[in-house]
């Protein structure tokens, strides 16, 4: 026969039982801290993107390619021209870059907030004019002979106000061996990039651009054509970068690097060679690096 004392200290063991339990079942139900599935910030990779590999699709195909190899997936933070998606990347509020070469590249280096920049691909510009073509430069894959006919002839030639186009510009002058000046010679004016198409063929001017904007018609080109392309000169370099953990710690490195080394990788750099032929008539968008690069711009 159980004594009076006894009966409640089963009952303070059977409550402390209970309570034991109730901690287990709560503890299994709630979210593991350490868990890397998509709701973790560290799952995910912030990026900033330059406008023309989002305009041509390139940059879905990437991501869709690193998320069905990995376990991260990627948020755009945003995509546009270098001066819009180097801010927030600049900040800390992106782990990835990718843009055209630049100053702006040089100094998210140089001010530590972007480390590992590699040149990844490239994209090639060309030279349009007007039908009537009165330099002949019709058909020429090189861009230094196509500048010194248009000097030659006297026909107007537009120094487009982008870095791109002027820096392909001066060093075909200088490969020309002409002096980029007179009348024949004349400044950009047009308000808006997206206007500069418009202002050449109002002047009946040659001028050097990309070939995206051409292909997706993202500006009106009026009556100028393409007239010189595959030159391998004319072709500039987009880098990549991750930030820097040092001067940011709470980005995504590891993601960011992953990310970075993938398209790098020999699947991602073969895929750019074939990417986009058939919108362009047998030209890729992007233009890969070495060692798969060569052969396409030697």
């Amino acid at each position: 026969m159980r004594s009076a004392k006894q009966f409640p200290l089963c009952r303070l063991w059977l409550l402390l039982l209970c309570a034991l339990l109730a901690a287990q079942t709560a503890l299994a139900a709630a979210p593991d801290q350490s868990d890397t599935g998509p709701e973790s910030p560290q799952s995910t990779v912030r990026a900033c993107v330059i406008g023309g590999m989002t305009m041509t699709g390139l940059w879905d195909q990437i991501v869709q390619r690193f998320e069905a190899k990995t376990e991260y997936q990627v948020i755009l933070v945003a995509t546009g021209p270098r001066p819009t998606i180097s801010v927030p990347f600049r900040s800390g509020e992106a782990d990835f870059l990718v843009m055209h070469a630049d100053d702006i590249t040089t100094d998210l280096v140089a001010d530590g907030h972007g480390i590992n920049m590699r040149p990844c691909a490239r994209n090639d510009l060309i030279i349009y004019g007007p039908a009537s073509d009165p330099a002949g430069i019709r058909g020429l894959k090189d861009g230094a002979e196509a500048l010194k006919r248009i000097a030659a002839s006297q026909s107007t030639f537009l120094d487009v106000n982008s870095n791109g186009p002027r820096e392909i510009g001066h060093t075909l002058g200088k490969r020309a061996d002409i002096r980029p000046s007179g009348a024949w010679f004349i400044q950009d004016e047009a308000p808006y990039a997206g206007d500069i198409p418009l202002f050449a063929a109002d002047k009946g001017a040659y001028f050097i651009f990309g070939r995206m904007p051409a292909v997706f018609q993202k500006h009106p080109f009026g009556n100028t054509q393409i007239l010189v392309d595959q030159d391998p000169t004319m072709r500039r370099p987009y880098i990549l970068m991750e930030a820097n953990p040092a001067r940011h710690p709470q980005v995504n490195h590891a993601g960011a690097k992953a990310l970075a080394d993938f398209i790098m990788s020999p699947e991602i750099q073969n895929f750019m060679a074939h990417f986009g032929k058939d919108q362009t008539g047998g030209f890729p968008f992007f233009y890969p690096v070495w060692p798969i690069g060569p052969a396409m711009h030697p």
